[in-house]
């Protein structure tokens, strides 16, 4: 064990570590020290084998929704039916979406028309039933 005290002074356990130490030693070229036994192997089990990784078997199965066979149906197609049935399932969401604009156009018009028409009811009755305003204070 080495102690640093914060004087330069270095204390150590056994007089054989501070000598080798102001020899400059190198301690993994010492036999006895710990630094050259962990360098050399020295007292590890020789038992311990070294661990087996398992290698990635790639294997295919079916998704939920879809089954294998399916699967490699579609992934055997040509480009040209794959992207057929793109442009196909495009023009018809296009289609779709067309249609409801064009409903919900047809809608507001009618409901705007039928609230117009209920207004101009309400405006007239109300003209009439109003009391004809005087100038005289009260």
């Amino acid at each position: 064990m080495m102690l640093k005290l914060i004087c330069l002074k270095q204390w150590y356990q056994r007089r054989v570590r501070g000598n080798s130490y102001l020899m400059k030693k190198n301690p993994r070229k010492i036999s006895w020290t710990v630094l050259y036994r962990r360098k050399m192997k020295k007292g590890t089990e020789a038992d311990v084998a070294k661990k087996r990784t398992r290698k990635a078997v790639k294997f295919q199965r079916s998704i939920q929704g879809a089954t294998l066979e399916h699967i490699l149906a579609k992934r055997n197609q040509k480009p040209e039916v794959r992207k057929a049935q793109r442009e196909q399932l495009i023009r018809s969401q296009k289609e779709k979406s067309k249609a409801k604009k064009e409903a919900k156009v047809a809608k507001k018009k009618t409901d705007t028309k039928a609230v117009r028409a209920g207004q101009k009811k309400i405006n007239k009755g109300n003209t009439k039933s109003k009391p004809a305003r005087s100038n005289v204070m009260m």
